[in-house]
């Protein structure tokens, strides 16, 4: 049975949703975001891989990672760092804040969610945003995020309500004003979805000539190819069953795969099995010989010689750290 592979991935994956910022900034103002190793322990956990966003609800502001040029961010727009860089928020390009401080971390994230922060001056408010982070496992191998830019701006001022992320921007806005009962879990569920919106209006525009995994999802013969192998992973394909399938020719859809995606089907099928592993093995205790069946391995050492040349550890050695952390 073929599958959503990007739907496939984001389960896989663990996109969690988690903290949020309700941000009232005046005129002139700056912040800056510290770097994950300060900020995923605190709020995130366990966590891998950052990802943070800033969505713009009432005024403009601008946006970029440290050292590079900034973005305008208009309300109805989202900006998201899809590898959670240092980056600076700012009334106006070209500012720095002072480095945040650990205690400012704490300080900051010590009450109930959503957290309030007022930046600026005093007067009206010339911008508000609703800001947040998302957790994702990156490793051994997480296609998505190695195929995305590190800045992402989505979303049309000109639409307001009328599109997904008008909606989203809409109900976050509302959900950090009222605090209700649930807010933070409903907040949770939205950013994953705004995550999701923002990576197929990416996908729907990339160019014709360009490659990767995202690219490889959009062509009807490689996403076909994807969809089988991720519907059905235990499956002992063979490039041959995949091609039949996609309706090409072996070598076709074996040159076309290593163009779009970068490695062959098999190989690729390969790497998406000890993502699976990786998380069996970190999320609780099923034994080896179950995960080696349920990825397509008809032994616990055929799967283990796997693994560990796949990922460069063996399954237990990967458990043992992962249950460290």
């Amino acid at each position: 049975m073929a599958a959503d592979a990007l739907s496939d991935v984001l389960r896989t994956v663990r996109l969690t949703g988690a903290t949020f910022f309700d941000v009232v900034a005046r005129d002139p103002w700056v912040a800056e975001q510290p770097t994950r190793e300060m900020v995923l322990p605190k709020i995130l956990p366990g966590a891998e891989h950052l990802i943070s966003y800033h969505v713009v609800t009432e005024g403009r502001c601008f946006a970029g990672i440290i050292g590079e040029e900034p973005v305008a961010i208009d309300a109805g727009e989202v900006v998201v760092f899809t590898r959670g860089d240092p980056h600076v928020v700012s009334s106006s390009p070209g500012m720095r804040a002072r480095p945040v401080t650990q205690a400012e971390i704490d300080a900051t994230t010590a009450g109930p969610l959503p957290f309030f922060r007022n930046l600026g001056g005093e007067g009206p408010p010339s911008v508000k945003i609703v800001c947040g982070f998302l957790a994702c496992d990156s490793r051994p191998f997480n296609p998505l995020l190695d195929n995305l830019p590190a800045v992402i701006k989505a979303g049309n001022p000109r639409s307001g309500d009328a599109n997904w992320l008008g909606q989203f921007i809409r109900l976050a806005s509302s959900e950090s004003a009222d605090k209700r009962a649930g807010g933070e879990g409903v907040l949770a569920k939205l950013s994953e979805l705004m995550f999701i919106e923002v990576v197929r209006q990416y996908l729907e525009t990339l160019p014709p000539e360009q490659a990767g995994w995202l690219a490889g999802l959009r062509d009807p013969f490689v996403g076909k190819a994807l969809s089988l192998m991720h519907g059905d992973t235990a499956r002992d394909w063979t490039i041959e069953e995949l091609a039949r399938e996609a309706a090409l020719s072996r070598s076709v859809l074996a040159e076309r795969f290593v163009d779009l995606v970068g490695m062959p089907p098999m190989h690729y099928l390969a790497k998406w099995r000890m993502q699976i592993a990786a998380g069996l093995l970190s999320g609780g205790n099923t034994n080896m010989a179950t995960i080696a069946a349920q990825i397509g391995y008809g032994s616990e050492a055929a799967f283990s010689r796997a693994f560990k040349k796949t990922v460069g550890v063996p399954p237990s050695a990967w458990r043992r750290r992962s249950a460290a952390n």
